[in-house]
């Protein structure tokens, strides 16, 4: 009959011996709450994966130590935290990136907006995007006026990134026939 071990007893087991079977108890204890627990935090399952990974990767070699403070959920919470903002933080700059270079590689070409300011030449701009509704002009001001992107829009008006590229093509079409 096996006794089982505290959680603790895993993690000094784990530090100390390099045990195996140790890790594998923790994380079948910890892993299955602390990815649920993430999911909460994070919609991509893909990072949400990743940072479990490294979150039970850093016991595994140490650079995570337990102190024997407060319970051993709470403290894989904190790391697991920590590395998930690590996380998004990262695809932002990578995002970011991207764009600044998609930019430079095409700053002599003319942008949408100023060939439909060019274009507008009779027509009453600010009186057509007065008649839009409220959540089209939003759109609008977000991704073409405040240049985000269409992810850092929903994130920005607290809808889905779907609804932000529908809206941006209502109010387009909008925009046209008013301007026509």
């Amino acid at each position: 009959m096996s006794e089982t071990k505290s959680d603790g007893e895993l993690l000094r087991a784990i530090a100390a011996d390099g045990d195996r079977h140790a890790f594998e108890e923790l994380y079948r204890r910890y892993a299955p709450w602390l990815t649920a627990r993430m999911r909460s935090r994070c919609a991509d399952a893909g990072i949400v994966d990743d940072v479990v990974q490294e979150t039970f990767l850093a016991v595994w070699r140490g650079s995570a130590r337990y102190r024997q403070e407060g319970d051993v959920a709470g403290w894989l919470w904190r790391i697991g935290a920590r590395r998930l903002v690590d996380a998004l933080r990262g695809d932002g700059a990578r995002g970011r990136l991207r764009q600044a270079l998609a930019r430079l590689r095409h700053r002599d070409e003319v942008s949408a907006e100023e060939r439909v300011l060019a274009g507008v030449e009779h027509g009453d701009l600010a009186g057509a995007l007065i008649r839009l509704s409220p959540e089209l002009r939003a759109v609008l001001q977000a991704t073409v006026i405040d240049g985000l992107s269409t992810r850092e829009a929903a994130v920005v008006l607290g809808i889905p990134p779907g609804t932000v590229k529908t809206r941006a093509m209502r109010a387009r079409k909008q925009l046209r026939e008013a301007l026509a």
